[in-house]
């Protein structure tokens, strides 16, 4: 977004491909198509159209606009939101806006918001796309008897509603118009799972973008921000993320509540010793759910949990008693993308650069020992061996 001094990225090409060098260049070939071409990567098609473009442009409204010779419009970008709406776009049925991975990495991450061809406008666990269950949705306009061809409005008086097929606003989204003076617009899924209407203010020499409108005051609402087997509590109105790995035995984790399958057992019991003694017996049980006098046996792992000192339900774990460490770790363990993203807050401390990326200061979880995390950024035809190489590489150097 222009005319800011904070870099505002709006709408991304090809978000889940590599990242391409510094040199790399966009260019609007004689064929009338925008191609991205780099050293690193394969020649890329910004977007596929199904006619010849003869002009570009890029309109106030932020549109990327491809033009016939005769002055029609070829493709647009607002038909093909990323995280991002802009005054005047809409977001289709059968579209769906996904936040970035990070606050500067712009590949899909967690979350999206989708309006549904039923008509209802929901927010779901990105990953959970291909089945979209009910008990994994926590956001929903409860529009899905309204049509099979609604979009959410995103409009120029910056109101937030949803529009269907005949042009009547079914819900609006948003209470009220939030315009000031000289201001631009945005609204967007961020990182974490949350859409948010924000506005900038050019009329202020120190202005930044602030917070107008939002889905949820509460960050522990979308669902999955923490991962499997593990609980989200708000501390000072921040998420943060708990471990239900305890020790070993039944473990007690109160107040905390996880949206999950059905139980493959349920049994009448008295009161919570009971519950833990069942699970205990069970070889199968690796988590039960008490309240009043009744236990729900489940199987790991557990979905979306969150702790609120509201909440009655007492959870159970079966968990491993700890070994007593000499201090040396003798074998190597994997961590997912997720668990890095946590010990390098986001990847935000750069500590140096390598040759295929970018290293960055991690903390293990619950040890607090200090490491570093080299994330991978250049994958070239011969990634893998690259890959290896720097693992050898690796394995030779004298550690403290």
């Amino acid at each position: 977004m222009a005319g800011i001094p904070q870099k505002t990225v709006v709408w991304t090409a090809n978000r889940d491909s590599p990242p391409v060098t510094s040199n790399a260049t966009l260019q609007f070939t004689s064929e009338g198509r925008f191609v991205l071409r780099s050293t690193t990567v394969e020649e890329q098609y910004i977007r596929d159209q199904d006619q010849q473009a003869s002009s570009a442009s890029i309109l106030d409204s932020g549109i990327l606009v491809l033009y016939s010779s005769s002055g029609g419009i070829v493709w647009e970008s607002f038909n093909y939101p990323t995280d991002t709406l802009l005054p005047t776009q809409r977001l289709r049925a059968g579209s769906q806006l996904v936040s970035g991975a990070s606050e500067s990495d712009h590949s899909s991450g967690l979350f999206l918001l989708g309006m549904q061809p039923d008509g209802n406008l929901v927010q779901y666990p990105a990953k959970t796309l291909v089945t979209c269950a009910t008990s994994d949705a926590y956001y929903a306009s409860n529009t899905y008897l309204e049509g099979d061809n609604v979009s959410l409005v995103f409009d120029a008086n910056i109101y937030l509603y949803l529009l269907n097929s005949t042009g009547v606003n079914i819900k609006n989204i948003t209470d009220r118009q939030y315009l000031i003076e000289d201001g631009i617009y945005l609204m967007r899924i961020d990182v974490d799972g949350i859409f948010r209407l924000y506005s900038y203010s050019r009329r202020r020499s120190n202005s930044t973008w602030s917070i107008e409108w939002s889905s949820s005051n509460d960050k522990c609402s979308p669902r999955g921000l923490c991962g499997f087997n593990m609980y989200c509590v708000l501390n000072d109105q921040e998420a943060v993320y708990e471990s239900s790995s305890l020790a070993y035995d039944i473990k007690e984790v109160p107040n905390t509540s996880w949206v999950v399958a059905y139980p493959y057992s349920i049994q009448q019991v008295q009161g919570k010793e009971g519950c833990m003694q069942a699970c205990s017996d069970d070889c199968n049980c690796e988590a039960a759910f008490y309240k009043d006098g009744e236990c729900r046996k489940q199987r790991l792992p557990l979905q979306y949990g969150r702790r609120s000192q509201d909440d009655m339900d007492i959870t159970l774990i079966k968990v491993c008693q700890d070994v007593e460490s000499t201090g040396n770790e003798v074998n190597l363990r994997s961590f997912t993308y997720e668990e890095l993203e946590i010990m390098t807050d986001d990847f935000k401390e750069e500590i140096g650069k390598g040759s295929f990326g970018t290293v960055y200061k991690g903390t293990i979880l619950n040890s607090q020992m200090e490491v570093a995390v080299k994330k991978l950024e250049k994958l070239l035809e011969d990634g893998e061996r690259e890959f290896q190489n720097e693992m050898k590489a690796i394995g030779r150097t004298h550690h403290k």
